[in-house]
C-alpha cells in the first residue's frame, strides 16, 4: 500500500523549508555524508556500494538511475532543515491545525436502523491542532497508513460530518479507498 497520508504530511512539511534542498547528485551525496558521517553509512542507507557513494561525492558519477534518485531525494528531504520542520510541526499542532483535501470513499452509520452506503466524496476540511498533533506524533512513531487513515477519519468525521460535534452525535464514519489526499499546513 502506498504511504499516502504519511507522504502528504512530509510534502506539507517541505513547504515550510526556507531554502531549497540540494538538487544535484553530488551535492545530495555530500550532504548525506555530512549528516551520516561516513560514506559507508550512506551506502548502507541507500543500498549501494561505498565506492559508488565515493564516486558521486567526487563527481565522477553524476546521474543515478531513477530508483536510486528517488531514494536519495527522500533521504535528503527527510534530513533537510530539521529545525524548520520541527517549528512547522509545532505550529500546526498547537495553533494552526492543518487542511485535508481528499477524494475517498466515505460511508457512515447513524442511529440504529439507519445507514448511508459508502460513496466517493471530495472533501476539503480544516482540522484543529489536536488532529495535527495526533497525525504527526503517530507518523513519528512509525504508524501504519491504516492508523493514519483512522486519525484523519476521526478528524473529518468530527469537523465535516458532525460539524465540530454540534450535530449528528454518534455518527460513525468509514474512510476507505483513498484515491488522493493532500495535506497543507
Amino acid at each position: 500500500m502506498v504511504d499516502r497520508i504519511g507522504d502528504s504530511l512530509d510534502r506539507a512539511l517541505e513547504q515550510a523549508f526556507t531554502r531549497p534542498a540540494p538538487k544535484s547528485a553530488q551535492a545530495q551525496m555530500k550532504y548525506l555524508v555530512k549528516q551520516l558521517k561516513t560514506t559507508k553509512q550512506v551506502a548502507q542507507l541507500l543500498g549501494i556500494s561505498q565506492r559508488t557513494v565515493e564516486r558521486y561525492v567526487a563527481g565522477t558519477l553524476k546521474r543515478p538511475r531513477q530508483a536510486l534518485r528517488q531514494r536519495i531525494d527522500r533521504e535528503v528531504k527527510k534530513r533537510w532543515q530539521p529545525q524548520v520542520r520541527a517549528r512547522a510541526k509545532k505550529k500546526a499542532a498547537t495553533t494552526d491545525g492543518l487542511v485535508v483535501s481528499t477524494r475517498a470513499r466515505f460511508g457512515f452509520t447513524a442511529a440504529p436502523g439507519t445507514t448511508d452506503d459508502a460513496r466517493i466524496r471530495d472533501i476539503t476540511q480544516a482540522l484543529p491542532p489536536e488532529f495535527a498533533a495526533r497525525l504527526f506524533t503517530a507518523r513519528d512513531q512509525g504508524a501504519t497508513e491504516h492508523q493514519l487513515q483512522q486519525i484523519a477519519a476521526e478528524g473529518l468525521a468530527q469537523m465535516y460530518f458532525r460539524a465540530n460535534n454540534t450535530r449528528a452525535h454518534g455518527l460513525g464514519v468509514e474512510f476507505t479507498d483513498v484515491e488522493q489526499i493532500e495535506i497543507e499546513l
